[in-house]
Formats: structure tokens, sequence, C-alpha cells
């Protein structure tokens, strides 16, 4: 058995030992103290047969004293075991003989012959085409080798798990502890020893039988830890023998580090002492230098308030703050520190903000002064300001935008557009106060509100007002944009001046660069002398002086040049101002903005300001569109608007489009407050449309006697032109002495119609619904919509009047005819035959994604033609319980024909009579058709109870001569004469 307390020796074939047991390798050379004690052996040594002993590192076993078989601690299988072995051997006693001695190669025998491949050529080739065919099998069936390999391995492991599952699980239990009573009585049941008699033989067995039980566990749980350690020993073994290489390094590098840092020292001391005092000595010299142009630049900086005021008298708002923002630069890079500039920067902050307020102030007075200028007394173009004469007021504009740009005053458009909206409600107050003065009967005293008064207006004379809003808004419109498009020019200028100087700086850094690689070389210099002077510093030190001071020199040549700078754009602001020229003005300003480039917007915000222009243009739309639905819906209030006429609202529609249509290309967005607006008022407008073409066609219907009418030219006209395509109202002809007579019949396509008066008011109604589709567009869908439901109260309307009887009632009629149902029906057919005409129309005035809608047409199609099924079923039932009633007294006797036939053929000839002018020749033959379908029904039913057979005798005959007479009497009807009657069905059929 394996225990973790012991470890065997790690063999090592081959190596020439006898034993085969690896010993560390010892050093020749005589042994020397070491600084650091090596970490102690984890694997110690086992004596040999040798006699010597042990390794002379410590050990875990034995720390001082020699190791002798005492000292294990494990017991004797336990030591013995060596995990790193395949399986174990057979004979225990052969551990200490060594591994030679168990695996030594036989040596071969002298006796037998030496067997070569030639002995086995006759053999192969004999067996190649079996070699051939095996291969082929092998590729088909799998090895036998590797599936008993598998199948070893994991038998194996199937066989260790199955022992580990024969140990009680308490045992693996984390928080296993005898001490616990219950766990010790779970392990040791000593209820089963207790016995009160004392100690039995059956005790005895049991506490056997328990030993036994528990050193079987114990062998079952170290054969597996002896497995697990026979997996992981040589990884161990090769990471402790690694260990002691590792030390012997570290101890080397310590050594040649410590060497290093002495001769580093020792050159740092001899070769740092002389070349330091001449590189003090030029550094003294560059201190001067620096301090005499630093002097130059405190008088420059110090005239810099008297030339400030004197631009801000002249309105150069650029300039000034340029030449602030310059010489707060220099305050803070080169003057910092100055006691006697110590105010200079508030007081220039202070002067600054100052700018800013007078230049908002100033775009505020421009844009409220420019917005409210008269629309039709001045042109649409920038005039001139009166205050100065030097500069226009597109230049004033421009300086105003280019300042607030450079002081980064992005938010200027949100004063522009406070300023409009202002404006925008000033513009309908004086539209409408314009409005008012010529009209008489509205009194401004009295009634002071412009809703008031818009309310109390005509329509034609609102309606002007709303044309004369129209107008001033479109001019309106205009000025904002000339005034924007200002705005952006300057934007993009600023934008492309900010390009430019990119380019600038690219190609300044490109010729930096080759300016440093040439100077290179003299930097190396220079660092190699501050390396050989520099006491107790590395040469990046030495490096990192020479650069400060390359950057130093630079930095001094700068502050020059600004001061320069400083002073020349000061001399040349003030020569502009004696000059008094615009060209020399904005020349100045191109300068400043290249020159304070760090200053301006990046080129994101110029863009996002940019963004933010054509957003206020869209804007000014916006707010024209909404001050006009305020106007709109002020008129609309009481409902006004909802009582105008179909040519009135018309043309409030096309006036409406044409202002958004005029907008929208101005402006090049699509508003739709306006429309909105517009479109709710259609909505209502065709609320109150639909109500009154809906409750005149139920007063209609209300009072129809069910009758034919004559049919006037006018209607005929009507349909004549939807037949043609024109699917509008034609216009009506004044009435004179050679006007047309009315017609009986109304034709359709070359088919008679035999209609009401209510069906011709309804195709002129809803040619009224397509005409409004025509003038107004945007509302086909609603109208859609209302004439689905006009239609389909008609159907219902008259299915509860004629089917349900409901004008018996309602007009009075004393009953519903025959000639009232086939009149019906064929009014509901020609209303079926116009939906699909009426479809395809909307289809052309309605959006591809609007399409839906047209699904009502089929509902109502469908219902239609229920309608008229219903009522061509109502007529079969008629003469259905008609002939179920005089069939039921029907006798086969003399004379013949019988009454009861003559007077089935007479009922016959008065449906006929009724209906056949009403419905066409088709619909007629089919109604017919289904008629003596039921008269053969309850004639066979008759037969049937009477006895009667075809069996050729008396009654059969009289029958015959019955039928015959109803026969020739139905075919001698009109259009009736090719009906096949098929009177052979009454007979039952023989079996």
């Amino acid at each position: 058995m394996a225990s973790s307390h012991s470890s065997s020796p790690v063999p090592r074939p081959g190596s020439g030992s006898r034993e085969g047991i690896h010993h560390k390798e010892r050093d020749p050379s005589p042994p020397r103290c070491r600084p650091m004690r090596s970490l102690p052996d984890v694997c110690p040594k086992e004596p040999t047969g040798e006699g010597r002993g042990l390794c002379n590192g410590p050990s875990v076993v034995a720390e001082h004293d020699r190791w002798t078989v005492y000292s294990s601690k494990v017991n004797l299988p336990a030591a013995l075991n060596d995990p790193r072995l395949a399986k174990r051997e057979s004979d225990f006693f052969t551990k200490t003989w060594g591994l030679d001695f168990a695996e030594t190669e036989v040596m071969p025998s002298f006796y037998l012959p030496n067997i070569t491949r030639e002995n086995f050529g006759p053999y192969l080739q004999e067996m190649a085409q079996r070699e051939r065919i095996h291969e082929r099998c092998k590729t088909i069936c799998p090895n036998k080798d590797d599936v008993d390999a598998v199948s070893s391995i994991t038998t194996n492991h199937e066989k260790s798990r199955a022992e580990l599952e024969q140990v009680p699980k308490i045992f693996m239990k984390p928080d296993f502890a005898l001490e616990d009573p219950a766990t010790f009585n779970a392990v040791l049941p000593w209820s089963h020893f207790n016995s009160a008699g004392g100690k039995s033989s059956r005790d005895v067995a049991s506490s056997k039988l328990l030993q036994e039980k528990l050193s079987h566990y114990l062998d079952v749980v170290e054969v597996s830890i002896a497995r697990q350690i026979s997996l992981r020993s040589e990884a161990f073994f090769h990471a402790m023998s690694s260990q002691h290489e590792l030390q012997d390094r570290l101890q080397e590098t310590q050594r040649a580090v410590a060497v290093l840092r002495g001769r580093t020292a020792a050159i740092d001391r001899v070769m740092c002492q002389g070349p330091l005092q001449a590189l003090r000595t030029a550094l003294t010299r560059k201190n001067c230098v620096k301090l005499h142009n630093k002097l130059k630049l405190m008088a420059a900086v110090h005239q810099t308030q008297p030339t400030v005021q004197l631009l801000l008298s002249t309105s150069e708002f650029v300039g000034a703050l340029e030449l602030i923002a310059t010489t707060k630069e220099v305050l803070q890079q080169e003057l910092q520190g100055i006691h006697s500039f110590r105010h200079l920067g508030s007081q220039l902050c202070e002067l600054e903000k100052l700018i800013d307020k007078m230049m908002v102030e100033d775009f505020s007075m421009y844009a409220r002064s420019d917005l409210n200028r008269s629309l039709k007394d001045e042109p649409q173009i920038l005039e001139k300001v009166h205050k100065t004469n030097t500069a226009s007021q597109k230049e004033r504009l421009e300086s105003l935008v280019f300042g607030l740009l450079r002081q980064r005053k992005l938010d200027f458009l949100d004063i522009y557009s406070d300023e409009m909206i202002l404006a925008a409600k000033a513009i309908v107050t004086q539209c409408v106060a314009e409005s008012v003065v010529h009209i008489e009967e509205i009194d401004t005293e009295v009634i002071t509100k412009l809703v008031d008064q818009m309310r109390l207006m005509m329509f034609p004379q609102w309606f002007e007002l709303l044309k004369n809003v129209f107008e001033s808004f479109l001019l309106f419109l205009q000025r904002i944009k000339i005034t924007l498009n200002v705005i952006k020019n300057v934007v993009l200028e600023v934008l492309d001046s900010n390009q430019k100087n990119r380019l600038l700086e690219e190609a300044s850094s490109t010729a930096s660069r080759q300016e440093a690689a040439q100077s290179q070389s003299l930097l190396q210099g220079e660092a190699e002398l501050a390396y050989l002077t520099h006491e107790g510093l590395f040469i990046s030190d030495a490096l990192n002086e020479a650069r400060q001071q390359q950057v130093a020199l630079a930095a001094q040549e700068q502050s020059s040049a600004v001061g320069s700078r400083t002073q020349q754009s000061r001399m040349e602001i003030v020569s502009s101002d004696s000059a008094s020229g615009t060209t020399e003005m904005a020349v100045s300003r191109e300068q400043s903005f290249m020159s304070g480039e760090n200053m301006m917007p990046s080129d994101l915000e110029l863009n996002r300001v940019v963004n933010n222009i054509q957003e206020l243009l869209y804007t000014a739309s916006d707010v024209s569109h909404d001050r006009c639905v305020k106007v709109l819906t002020a008129r609309a209030k009481d409902g006004s608007l909802e009582r105008l006429s179909s040519a009135e609202f018309v043309c409030l529609s096309q006036a409406v489009e044409s202002f958004a249509k005029d907008t929208e290309e101005l402006c090049g967005r699509r508003s739709v407050s306006l429309r909105g607006a517009l479109q709710s008022q259609a909505n209502r407008f065709v609320h109150r449309f639909h109500e009154e073409r809906k409750t005149k066609l139920s007063l209609l219907l209300d009072n129809e006697r069910w009758k034919q009418a004559e049919v006037p030219a006018e209607f005929q006209d009507l349909v004549n032109s939807i037949a043609d395509g024109r699917i509008t109202l034609p216009e009506r002809k004044a009435a004179g002495p050679d006007d047309r007579k009315p017609t009986e019949f109304l034709l359709v396509n070359g088919q008679k119609y035999a209609v009401v008066g209510t069906v011709l008011l309804l195709i002129r109604i809803f040619l009224e619904y397509c005409q409004c589709v025509n003038d107004i567009p945007s509302i086909a869908t609603d109208m859609l919509t209302r004439l689905s439901d006009l239609l389909k109260h008609f159907n219902s309307r008259s299915c509860q009047l004629v089917l349900g009887a409901g004008a018996l009632q309602v007009v009075g009629l004393k009953t519903i005819t025959t000639k009232n149902l086939a009149l019906a029906s064929r009014c509901l057919q020609l209303v079926v035959h116009y939906i699909p005409i009426i479809r395809i129309h909307f289809e052309t005035k309605l959006q591809p994604k609007q399409f839906s809608v047209l699904r009502h047409f089929d509902h109502i199609t469908k219902d239609y033609n229920d309608h008229i099924a219903e009522i061509s079923a109502k007529l079969v039932a008629i003469m259905d319980s008609l002939f179920e009633k005089v069939l039921s007294k029907y006798e086969v006797k003399a004379p013949m024909p019988s009454a009861c036939f003559r007077n089935v053929c007479k009922q016959m000839a008065k449906m006929h009579e009724a209906i056949y002018e009403l419905l066409p020749e088709e619909q007629t033959q089919m109604l017919f058709l289904r008629i003596n379908a039921s008269y053969k029904l309850h004639l066979k039913r008759q037969l049937a109870r009477l006895g009667v057979v075809n069996d050729g005798g008396p009654q059969h005959g009289l029958v015959v001569v019955d039928v015959a007479f109803y026969t020739e009497n139905v075919q001698a009807l009109k259009s009736l004469e090719r009906l096949d009657l098929n009177m052979a069905e009454i007979w039952e059929q023989k079996r």
C-alpha cells in the first residue's frame, strides 16, 4: 500500500548505477559556504546496499539523525510500494534487490539460428493477397486491440469506482469527526455488543467482522491514493530538481549587479566635475537674455487697455477680443507671477465680459429691428443703417456673428428664434387690424379681442384675411432666409479658415521635424557634454535638461514674436480706424481669426451651428404654420367652417395647400401643423356632409312606396357620364322647352333597370362623395368610410322596409307584393353594379399603404348579394306556400284539367306578370326554375299520399293530363318558352 508520508527512489535506467537510484551530482571543487540556504528536500533518499548515508540535504523525515528502518512512521506495505510502477510486483522481496535484477534482459541463445527477412519472403508473397483483403476489412471493422485497450481502461476505471462506492458515504463527508456521538455510533454500532450476559461468541464474531470491513475500506482508499500519486509524482520531482539551479543563478546575478553599480558610480564621480561649471555659466547667460525679452514684452502689454478702448469706440469687437486673448495668453505663459500685472488679468476678463454683453445686445437689437420692419413698404433686401456711414447692415451682422463665434457664444440663434416668434405674432395682429379697419360692421372699441373680430367676419372677408396672412408670412420667411444665409456664410468662412490653419500647421510641423532631425546631432553633443559635467545624474537626466533648454529658447523666440505681433496688430487696427476703410477692417478680422485659431469653435461645433441655422429655418416655417393654425381654429371654434358649402371648403383647402407648398419650397421642410388643422376641419366637414346625406336618405326611404319611378333625363345623363369614365357631378342645365321626357327604365350599359326614386338620388349622393374626394384628396380615407356606412345604411333600411315589412307601418302599404320585392331586388342590383366603379375611383386617390380600407367595398358587395338572394328566396317561398296550400286539396278525378291545376297556372301567370318587366330574362328563368322545382316537390308528395304511381293506369293518365296542362301554360308565358320543366321527376323511381 502507498502512503503520502514516504516516497520510493526515482529509477534511472541506463545511468550506469548498479542500484538504479538517482543521486544529486556533487561539485568536484572543494565545498564553499553558500550565502543562502537551499530549500528542504521533500523526497528523502532511501538506504541502499552500499552502506552509504543519505544525501547531504535536509530531510523532512529526519532533520539531523541518520535515517534507519525504525524511523518509518507507516506500515511496511506502504513503504515498499512504488507508485511509479505500472503494476505491483508479485514478489515484494525483489524490492531490495533493485530494478535491474527484476527486469534484466535475457541473453539470446547460441543454439538458435539468426532469422532475417529473407526467410519470410515466400510466406509474404503467399500472404500478400490476404493482407490487402485484411487492410480493406480494417477500415470497416474496428481494431480488436483498440477495443480491448479502451475496454481495459474503462473496466479498470469502473472497477476502481465500484470499489470506492463500497466505502460508506459517511467517511467521505467533509465534516466527518469521530468526536461526534452520532458519527461514532454510526461507524461503530455498539448496540450489537451490549449484551446482558457479557461478551458472547456472537459479539466476538461481529467485532472481527467489523474490523475486517474497516480494514477493507482502508485498503481500498490507500490503493486509490497510490494510483493518484503515481500519476503526479514525475512533475513534482522535476520541479524540486530545478529549484536548486534557480537559486544558483540568482546569486550569480546579484553579484554581477553589485559590480556594475560600483563601476557606474566611479565613472560618475570621475567624469562629471569639470563640464558642470561650463553649463552653469551658459545657463546664466541665457537667463539674462530671457529677462531682457520679458522687460520688452511687459512694455508692450502695458499698452493693451488703451488700444482695446480705441477698438471698442469703432465697434471693432473681433480685433478687441483678439488683442485681449493675446494679452491674456502672454500673461499666463510669459509674464506669470509678475507683481505689477497681478490685476491686469481680472481687468481683461471683466472687459471681455463687457464686450460679450455688448455683442449680445447689439445682435438682439439688430434681429428685432430687421424682423419688425414693414413687409410691404420696404424691399426684401438688407438696407443700410443710418447710424453709421461706413458699414451696411449686412456687414454689421457679419461683424456681430464673427465676434459671437470668436467668444463661442453659439446660442445667439436662440435669441433670433425668440425675436422671430414675437414678430410672427405681431404679423397676425397687424393683418387682422388692417382687415377690421375696412369692415364697418365691426366696432373695434367694443370688440377688442382678435378672435371675436375674426368670428364676426363673413366668410369672404375672413378668407381674404387668411390669404393676406399667408402672403405676409411668405415675405416674412423670405426675409428670415436671407438673414440666415448671411449668418451661414460667415460660419462657413470661419470653418474654411480653420481648415486653412490646420493645413498650415501640418506644413509647419513637417518643417519643424526636419529641423529637429538636423539639430539632433547638436542635441547629442550637448547631451554628451552634460553627461561629462553633470554630477550625480544619469544620461536621461542630461538629455532632458538639453531638451528643456531648447524648449526655453523656442518659447523665448515665440514670446518676442507675440510681442511684435501684438504691436503690429495694434498698429494695423489704429491705422484702419484712422483711414475708416471697410476693406482694411475685413482684412484685420481675417488676420485675427488666423491668429486666434485656438479661440474659435471646433469644426464639430461649427457644423452643429450650420445645422442649427437650417433647423431655425425649419422652425420659422413651423411657427408660421402654427400662427396660421391659430387663425384657422379661431374661425372654426363656433363651427362656422363646418357649415361651409363644398365649393367654399374646396377654396379654403386649395389656399392652405398652396401656402404649404410655397413654404415647403422656400424652407425645404414639409410642415404638418396647418395641414393637420385643415384635416381636422375636413373631418368635421365630412361628418356634417355625411350626416346631412344620411338623414336625407333615411327620409327618402321612410317615404318610399316601392313603386317604379320614371327616370328624368338628367339622371340618365348622369349614368351615361359615369359609363364614359367621368365620376363627377355634371353642371346643371337650365330647363328649356325642348327638354326630353322622363323614361320608364334607366339604361346602364344597354341594360334596363326598373328603379325607385330613392335609388336615383342615391346615385347622385355617392357621386357627390366622389366629387368631394376629387376636390380634397386628403379626406379620401374618411370619405370612403362614410360612403361605405351610407351604402350599408341603404341596404339595411331597405331590408327592414321590404323584407321586414316595415313599409306597412312607415308608409302605410297594405301588403308587400311580389312586384315590390322584385323592384327592391333590381334596385340593389343597380347599386352592386356601381360599387366596383366607386372602388376604382377611390383607389386612385389613396396611398398604397391605405389600400386596406378598400375591403369595406368587398363586405358591402357581399351584403348586397346576400340581400338579393334573400329576396329571391322570399319570392320562391311565397309560391311554395301557395303550392302547399293548393296541392293539399288535389284529387285525381275527372274533369280534367282539374281546378287545382287551373289555380296553380293562374298564380304562376300572375307572378310572371308582376316580375317580367322588372327583372331581366335570365333572372326570370332562374326564378321560375326554382319555383317549378318547389311545385314538383309538393306534387310528388301529394301523389305519394294518394298512392298514384307510374303504372299506366287510369289515375296515372289523369295526372299526366294535368301535368301536360301545367307545362303548356307555363311555357306559354313570355321568355319561358324554352324552359325545361322536367316533370318526369314527380314519379317515384322503381326499385
